[in-house]
């Protein structure tokens, strides 16, 4: 039996709930220790999950007890927050997106190299059960040779519901870094890594209203792309659309769809782990909808949890890879890059296709 892996996280806002109960969840991490910039925060989740609070991040980061940092910063500070943690010895798991670009995605990866080292990053939910069904029913042949991809994700904004959304629609925000990591990932687990991107970029409003407590009647500026579509060409054949959006009001479209030379899939939600996969095969009238062939019932940590057994057993990669997370991030700044230059953009990111769970695995289990 593998021993267990000592965590740490750091920074317990919001999301942080969903990592302290999914960490608890795998029988191979031992929750241990917490951190945040408000020691109070800190103190609190502490006495609600029963671990230490550490009395700063360096003092999590030093911490030789600590294994691997959960990095649940804010997304301009998961790079260097990635980068103290390597310096410190740990392995960093970090939420996404990886970086805010590939430069510094890539200055992370070489110093894990270097070190000997893993690093990982969200999203995980391709390894729930909707988009592991839907990864069997493809390797499986059921849509035969895949051709080519839709993934839509179409909203008009979070400033109507979020209490801080300014940094939604600044520099490395936009519907590209805050939702597009969950569709990239899924497509790359589903149809392999990236070749090159063609996109075009706009911003309907130069300002937004923001009409949620606490800062309703506030205007903030628009400093990134607020709808982004573009193409993908597959290393591996094949092509995909996406068309990522704050500006439009919702509309009844799939979240992403495989068609094949023998069929079409419909893929669920990537931001969640469950959600119906259904398939109109070729000599088909109708969709029918695939019975879950891996359990639905996974959780925010499983990334971790599957990092935890590559470092206890280095012939086996992780799926939430540093590799795979600096090929998202290429993907998606390369839709701004393209639509900028008026060109393509050949990607100098590869990865490879993240290894499919096995089929019959327990909600705590993730090899055969």
């Amino acid at each position: 039996m593998l021993r267990k892996v000592n965590v740490g996280i750091v920074g317990c806002g919001n999301i942080s709930d969903a990592y302290f109960l999914g960490s608890k969840k795998f029988d191979i991490l031992n929750l241990v220790a917490c951190a945040d910039l408000d020691p109070a925060r800190a103190r609190a989740k502490a006495a609600q999950y029963g671990i230490r609070a550490c009395a700063s991040v360096a003092d999590l980061l030093n911490d030789p007890e600590v294994e691997i940092v959960i990095n649940l910063t804010v997304p301009k500070a998961h790079a260097e927050v990635n980068t103290a943690a390597l310096h410190a010895g740990k392995h960093a798991y970090c939420e996404k997106p990886f970086a805010l670009n590939s430069a510094d995605g890539a200055a992370v990866l070489e110093l894990a190299k270097r070190k000997n080292l893993l690093v990982g990053s969200a999203p995980d939910t391709f390894l729930g059960g909707g988009i592991q069904t839907a990864r069997k029913a493809v390797d499986d042949g059921a849509i035969g040779r895949p051709v080519s991809a839709l993934a839509f994700m179409m909203c008009r904004g979070h400033e109507s519901w979020h209490p801080s959304p300014q940094f939604y629609y600044q520099k490395g925000g936009g519907p590209m870094f805050d939702m597009g990591p969950y569709y990239v990932t899924a497509l790359v687990n589903l149809f392999g890594p990236v070749s090159r991107v063609a996109g075009s970029t706009s911003a309907a409003f130069p300002e937004r209203l923001i009409t949620s407590q606490p800062l309703n009647g506030t205007l903030m500026p628009v400093e990134t792309p607020t709808h982004l579509t573009g193409t993908l060409d597959f290393t591996g054949g094949g092509t995909g659309t996406m068309v990522m959006s704050f500006d439009t009001w919702p509309y009844p479209l799939p979240f992403i769809v495989l068609f094949g030379t023998d069929g079409t899939l419909e893929v669920p939600d990537p931001n969640h782990f469950t959600g119906a996969v259904r398939l109109k095969r070729k000599d088909g009238t109708a969709y029918e909808e695939i019975p879950h062939s891996h359990l639905a019932e996974r959780s925010r940590g499983v990334g971790v949890a599957d990092m935890a057994y590559s470092i206890l057993r280095r012939d086996r990669a992780a799926r939430a890879s540093g590799e795979l997370a600096e090929h998202v991030v290429e993907i998606m700044e390369s839709f701004e890059k393209s639509s900028t230059t008026g060109r393509h953009v050949t990607l100098k990111t590869s990865c490879a296709r993240p290894a499919a769970l096995p089929v019959n695995l327990g909600p705590n289990e993730l090899d055969s």
